[in-house]
């Protein structure tokens, strides 16, 4: 994650994360005030204050795994949750050798039905009779996975383009069926040029003798009547050899081929013709790298009939199907000068034809994506300059302010969702004041109200965030801290569900991400670029992984893994920076896990240091907390950090030094409140030191703790009545001070407990706590 804070005019984009983040957002909710019941005992409480409210911060957030490189939304991605790509019964082509790879499955399956040993070391006529013999298409299944000898002998040129001209005289009687194994030569060219494209060294280049070959053979198939049969058994063939195309990378020459798919089409074809037809998103998409562009212009008919085969199968738009993912891709008009003219009013038209939200938003929204992308500037145009006050209404439907500092919006959240999303959020608010003490907001930070968005899944984020909010959506999630000194400034969290750890619910970064907000608002003085004048990220990311995982109580097993190869010392972490190298999963293991190693062995070991680095970097004095860092510790805690990463490898990484709650503030000292103590309790023996405070609606457990002091103090708990060793609910009685109790689903109000002397005592703290 790149856990930065970020100004909202100058959103970075998140790297990769290596795992996932929760992150927890939190802030300090106000204390419920209520009436109090006149006590049974001698005085009555006063009503308990209302607590000052925390405030937010801003920062982005770490790749999800399903985020995309360019930002954009394919309808492949449907908002459907169960809906994924399906694995391809047949190997699919695609420019990014990355992306080719064919079913090993598939292959084994046809290996073990098929022989095509006969066709490894067969040339000439021999070859094409060794194919054509072949009992099924999918007995081609294997070829795509040759190598080595196997890829060079099959594959290289003359076999091709034998093959080839064999398709061509056999185009020439093509029934429209797969009676004469056309199918089987268009299968065997299809296994060539993917090997090529993957194994060039094995098979050798390729040239103009297979390239007028396979024009000829294309020319043929494409100009028999039968090739344009709409039945089942010409779609079969059809659908390969229109992926053929772009396999030859002939797009541009057989644009007519994809336009007379494209003015035919309708609901009622065949599936094999409407995969013939899905085929041509292939076609288009490559084409544009490929003379296609040259082509549209030259006729403008194209644009129009791509656009009427949307409009004329509106009816079909579901978010998936072949009539969104070919008719999002229009917006590809918009990406070529020569093509905006006739670009822009087939946009348009179709922009404001269908609805962004619902069933047709992966076209509308993709194209819409095109305009702010490929047509900048011109929303006025399109009518669409006031999608980020008009969709925010239509997208995030689920509202839920938590406090008067927090606010969350969801897409589809249930109630209990948002419950418990706010009770994280404001919880690990109390955890982080207690890991850093930290004495409240850094003075002129003004971020007082944080916003939370989240999308349903990264598909709806990468379709509606950018439009909204203006941000990238090429990672996962967004952390806007804006300008942290301007009065109204709106802090907000852009994020998206983790779908993929369905039925669990779980937000994307949460944790991690809240984390920097609140290290931006107590610990970093200005905005995020201020703080990037020097290396801060050992301390900014390693924070934000150590509060992360504490406060959810998950072990980072990724980070104690790292620790046994003691990769780096604990001197080099303070220069981290998030492109140290040119390896994004080198910078990505040191920014993350060998950050969260470097604060947590700071702040377990050496607590003095980290608040005097942190007292500079509260003023923004980067230049002084550097030197402190650098010169005044330098390389002294080196040999130790190598024995703690020694320890922690073992599972023994040490815990923080005890946190005490903070003193309690209000004037009458009976009074407890939410996580804060008193010291110096005393009483005489048989005697009591009484207590009280006031427990808010919803409270699922108190805990009273005491400890330190002289003496023999015992500790007793009454619900609503003064408590006393006659009349108790819960008490506890060891020897000495240190007692704890724990009540369970208390009520609401004001609730009583008692130390009682068994022997005189005194110098007793005593902590409330509830959550």
């Amino acid at each position: 994650m790149r856990p930065f804070r970020i100004s909202k005019a100058s959103a970075r984009r998140l790297p990769a994360l290596g795992a996932a983040f929760f992150l927890a957002l939190g802030l300090f909710a106000p204390q419920s005030q209520a009436a109090a019941a006149a006590p049974t005992g001698p005085t009555s409480p006063a009503a308990a204050p209302a607590a000052p409210a925390a405030a937010p911060k801003s920062v982005p957030v770490p790749k999800s795994p399903e985020a995309r490189t360019d930002g954009r939304p394919l309808a492949a991605e449907s908002t459907s949750k169960d809906s994924r790509p399906k694995a391809a019964t047949t190997p699919a082509d695609t420019t990014a050798k990355t992306a080719k790879q064919f079913s090993a499955a598939a292959a084994a399956a046809a290996a073990d039905a098929c022989d095509v040993s006969g066709i490894l070391s067969a040339s000439g006529s021999a070859l094409i009779q060794q194919v054509k013999a072949l009992p099924t298409v999918e007995c081609t299944y294997p070829l795509f996975n040759l190598t080595g000898n196997d890829a060079r002998n099959v594959f290289r040129e003359a076999q091709m383009v034998t093959v080839a001209d064999a398709l061509r005289a056999a185009s020439a009687a093509y029934p429209g069926d797969n009676s004469t194994s056309v199918g089987q030569l268009v299968m065997f060219l299809r296994a060539g040029y993917y090997v090529q494209d993957n194994q060039p060294d094995n098979v050798g280049g390729y040239g103009t003798a297979l390239q007028t070959s396979i024009r000829g053979a294309l020319d043929a198939f494409y100009a028999a009547p039968h090739s344009q049969d709409v039945t089942q058994a010409n779609g079969n063939t059809l659908n390969e050899a229109v992926t053929l195309i772009d396999s030859a990378k002939e797009n541009a020459r057989y644009a007519g081929v994809v336009k007379r798919l494209l003015a035919g089409y309708t609901t009622g074809w065949p599936a094999s013709m409407t995969q013939a037809v899905a085929n041509t998103e292939t076609v288009i998409t490559n084409g544009f790298d490929r003379g296609l562009a040259a082509v549209l212009q030259a006729d403008p008919s194209f644009g129009t009939t791509w656009a009427a085969f949307v409009t004329r199968n509106g009816a079909q738009l579901d978010g998936g199907d072949v009539v969104t993912r070919i008719g999002m891709l229009i917006g590809t008009m918009l990406a070529h000068d020569e093509l905006k003219a006739q670009g822009r009013p087939l946009v348009k038209d179709l922009i404001n034809r269908y609805p962004l939200v619902g069933a047709t938003a992966p076209l509308t929204m993709n194209l819409v994506w095109f305009t702010e992308n490929k047509d900048k500037g011109n929303c006025s145009y399109y009518g669409i300059c006031d999608l980020p006050t008009r969709l925010p209404p239509l997208v995030l439907t689920h509202d839920r302010v938590c406090n008067a500092n927090l606010r969350v919006r969801g897409q589809e959240m249930t109630d209990q969702q948002l419950s418990d999303t706010c009770t994280s959020l404001i919880n690990q608010d109390a955890f982080f004041h207690k890991v850093i003490q930290d004495n409240g907001a850094i003075p002129g930070d003004v971020n007082t109200n944080l916003e939370v968005v989240v999308f349903d899944d990264y598909y709806n984020y990468s379709l509606y965030a950018g439009s909204m909010y203006h941000i990238a959506v090429d990672n996962g999630g967004m952390y806007e801290e804006g300008d942290p000194a301007k009065a109204g400034n709106q802090a907000r969290f852009i994020a998206h569900e983790a779908s993929w750890l369905r039925p669990e619910f779980q937000i994307w970064n949460l944790n991690h991400e809240y984390t920097h907000y609140l290290d931006g608002r107590y610990d970093m003085y200005g905005d995020f670029d201020a703080g990037m004048t020097t290396p801060t990220i050992w301390w900014v990311e390693g924070l934000a992984e150590y509060i992360s995982y504490g406060y959810r109580n998950v072990r980072n097993a990724d980070a104690i893994a790292e620790a046994g190869k003691k990769t780096y010392k604990l001197s080099e972490l303070f220069d981290t920076v998030y492109d140290q190298t040119s390896d994004a999963a080198v910078n990505s293991n040191r920014v993350y896990r060998w950050g969260y190693l470097a604060v947590r062995y700071m702040l377990q070991s050496h607590p003095d240091d980290v608040k005097a680095v942190l007292a500079k970097y509260r003023t923004g004095d980067w230049a002084g907390a550097r030197t402190l860092l650098k010169s005044t510790i330098g390389t002294r805690y080196d040999a130790d950090f190598a024995n703690w990463l020694t320890a922690c490898a073992a599972d023994n990484c040490g815990t923080l030094p005890p946190v005490q709650a903070p003193l309690c503030t209000n004037p009458d000292t009976r009074q407890f409140d939410n996580d804060c103590r008193r010291d110096g309790l005393a009483a005489t023996t048989g005697n009591y030191s009484h207590h009280f405070l006031y427990l808010p609606a919803g409270v699922r457990q108190l805990t009273i703790t005491s400890s330190g002091g002289t003496g023999n103090a015992d500790l007793y708990y009454n619900g609503g009545n003064w408590a006393t060793t006659g009349s108790y609910q819960a008490r506890s009685a060891n020897a000495g001070n240190g007692e704890t109790l724990t009540i369970t689903n208390p009520p609401a109000g004001w609730v009583y407990f008692s130390l009682a002397a068994q022997q005189s005592f005194g110098g007793v703290s005593v902590t409330t706590q509830y959550k």
